[in-house]
Parts: structure tokens; C-alpha cells; sequence
């Protein structure tokens, strides 16, 4: 999970922690230059999280890394400015290319490549092997550089008594189905979006690349036990706190797409709004404010006509609504394939996941 404190026009703080499988914009969002005026957000951590219930009885997060570890390919100026000043210097890189005068180069650090390179592999490169489709840099070719270099840095990131978290966000790299954004409808509910997590691989996760990837809580590559019993832990510690101090649990994808493939977001700086709109959940949520609407959905919260704001966002005609769309169909279609997953745990897949299943087919099948 990174973790990264977003503060409103009107100085409140909010501190989130999301996880994404790799490759899906978790460090892009971990250092986010806001596009939504008057939002700043300060980095905490791009990649882990370890969370704890504090003395406050609020679910807590501290970074335990001392550096970033992150995908280079399209890591560039218009994607991350944050990450390209953060590695501009004292850096380790793995598997890219190699300019003329021995810079480093990989696809997305430039609009256009230099005439030559050495690839990752030692051999020449031009952009005619770009074209025929030998990339210059390994696609999952990565750099790794201290975390105190990044210009998004809070000054609290290696606080060892952590940050309080208000909100917990999951997301994939989804061309259909699921929302721009929705809200678990409680605790549980929550825990079964961070179960579901899909994503369409990519070349930094084994298989093939667009395929659907199960990928819970974006920790796949790391369980080392049972994943079942992971999510009867993460319902153990929800039910350990008072359900006034849990943090609200959400789901987000970036990545979704019209009939002609065109993405339908256009993410990066932009995805502040949809921050902001988790944050007005926030508060509404402890009754902080009440102007930030939300309606029911099959598939959680969803925000009600106008509470997201797209001022001066020129999104095409239909697009809005398309981000939000939900097709019963689909998505029962989508439960069955949910179910066979969770049968492949067998028994130890907790009673209240099977339940919030369930729900999700009663709510669409209405």
C-alpha cells in the first residue's frame, strides 16, 4: 500500500492508504502533483504500509522502506514529475537503456527516443526497432532511489508512531465494469473489494499481458500463506475497532475504456478529484458536512449527480456517465467467476465474504 496525506483548499488533512497490483499507478498516485486547485498531497510511503490499531484506536500506517523501488517505463515528465526529480540523481537502475553520452533512457521519459541507444540487453537500438517492437528498456525495468529525495516528501513519512488513516482505497487496471470510484457499504463489504481485486496483467506481473488477474489486497506476489486467512484477519482487526474510528474502505479504477479502447479518465494530476471526493465521504461520514452526496449502487457508493467535481475537465460527451455505468449482466457474470475463485480456498474463505457475495447478486438481480 503507499500511503500519502492529502490536504484540502481549506487546510483539513487526510491521510489515505491504497493498494494497487504493480503497474496500475500506485507510485503515480504516491506522488501526486494535484490538477484540482488549492489540493496539495505529501508522500508518505509509494509501496507498503504496515498498519496497527494506535493507542487512539484508530487504524494507524507507518512506511517501514528507506527508498522508492519503481517501474521506469512510462515514468516520465507529463506522468510523474514528482519520481523524474526524485531520480535525477544518486539513483539505481536496472534494465534500461543507455544514451550516447551514458545516460539513462526508457520508453515514456521522452516524447520522442534519441536517434541511438545501447537497449537493456547490450545491443544497438534506433527507433526503427522501437517501431518493429524491440523496446530500448526492459518493459518491468525498474530504479530504486532514497525516499528523502522525493520533492513530495512529508515531513512526517518515517514517523515510527505513524500517520492516522481515514481511508482505505483498492484499485486494478479494469477496461470495464468496474466504477471510476465507489464506497464499500461498510467494514466487511470493504474487506470483499480488497478479496476481488482483478487486474489485466501487465509486463511487470507473470502471465499473459491482458489477461484478468486476481490479485488480492495487491498482495499476491507476497502471501506466503493461505490468502483465505488473510481476509479473516483483515475482518478480525475491523471488528477489533469502534466502527466510528475504522477508516472508509473505497475502490477506484483509472483504467477504464470506451467501445473504441480509448481510456475514459484521463488520470494522473486529475485523479485529486476523485481524492477529494473520498475526502468529503470522510467527512460526511464523522458529520463534518453534508453537501457531498452519494447514491446506491449495485456495487457500492457511488457519487451522486454532482458531488464530483469535472469543472473544467473537457471529458467527451457521454463519458461521465459511462464511468459509472453498471451493466447487471456483466457483473453477474463477473460474481460467477468471483465464486469459483473463492471455492479454490475451500472452507477457510470466511463466512462473511460468501455472505457480501451473495448480497452483491441479490443488489444486481433487483
Amino acid at each position: 500500500m503507499l500511503v500519502i496525506r492529502a490536504t484540502s483548499p481549506e487546510g483539513r488533512r487526510y491521510h489515505l492508504a491504497a493498494a494497487f497490483p504493480s503497474a496500475c499507478g500506485k507510485t503515480n498516485l504516491a506522488m501526486l502533483r494535484p490538477a484540482l486547485p488549492g489540493w496539495t498531497v505529501e508522500t508518505i510511503g509509494d509501496d507498503i504500509a504496515w498498519l496497527r490499531t494506535g493507542p487512539d484506536g484508530r487504524l494507524r500506517a507507518i512506511n517501514p522502506e528507506a527508498g522508492f523501488f519503481g517501474v521506469a517505463p512510462g515514468t516520465g515528465p507529463d506522468t510523474n514529475p514528482a519520481a523524474v526529480e526524485t531520480i535525477a540523481r544518486d539513483t539505481i537502475f536496472t534494465n534500461v537503456a543507455l544514451t550516447d553520452d551514458g545516460d539513462v533512457w526508457w520508453e515514456g521519459l521522452t516524447p520522442e527516443p534519441p536517434a541511438h541507444l545501447v537497449d537493456w540487453t547490450g545491443r544497438d537500438w534506433t527507433p526503427a526497432d522501437g517501431a518493429a517492437g524491440r523496446p530500448a528498456a526492459h518493459p518491468n525495468s525498474r530504479f530504486t532511489v532514497a525516499a528523502a529525495q522525493c520533492p513530495t516528501i512529508a515531513d512526517s513519512w518515517d514517523d515510527p508512531d505513524g500517520v492516522p488513516i481515514d481511508a482505505i482505497v483498492f484499485g486494478g487496471r479494469r477496461a470495464s465494469n468496474v466504477p471510476l470510484v465507489a464506497q464499500a457499504y461498510g467494514w466487511e463489504h470493504g474487506v470483499f473489494l480488497g478479496a476481488t481485486i482483478s487486474s489485466e496483467r501487465t509486463a511487470a506481473a507473470e502471465g499473459t499481458v491482458g489477461e484478468l488477474r486476481r490479485d488480492p489486497f495487491a498482495m499476491l506476489p507476497f502471501c506466503g500463506y493461505t490468502m483465505a486467512d488473510h481476509w479473516a484477519h483483515w475482518l478480525r482487526v475491523g471488528a477489533s475497532m469502534d466502527p466510528d474510528l475504522r477508516p472508509k474502505i473505497f475502490q477506484v479504477n483509472w483504467f477504464r475504456k470506451d467501445a473504441d479502447g480509448r481510456f475514459l479518465w484521463p488520470g494522473f494530476g486529475e485523479n485529486a478529484r476523485v481524492l477529494a471526493w473520498i475526502a468529503a465521504q470522510v467527512d460526511r461520514a464523522h458529520g463534518v458536512r453534508t453537501d457531498c452526496g452519494a447514491v446506491t449502487s449495485p456495487v457500492g457508493l457511488l457519487p451522486a449527480p454532482g458531488a464530483l467535481d469535472v469543472e473544467g475537465l473537457d471529458l467527451p460527451d457521454g463519458a461521465l456517465d459511462a464511468l459509472f455505468e453498471i451493466s447487471p449482466t456483466s457483473w453477474l457474470a463477473e460474481t460467477e467467476l468471483t465464486a469459483e475463485f473463492f471455492d479454490t480456498f475451500g472452507d477457510r474463505v470466511p463466512d462473511a465474504l460468501r455472505d457480501q457475495l451473495a448480497r452483491l447478486r441479490e443488489r444486481l438481480e433487483a
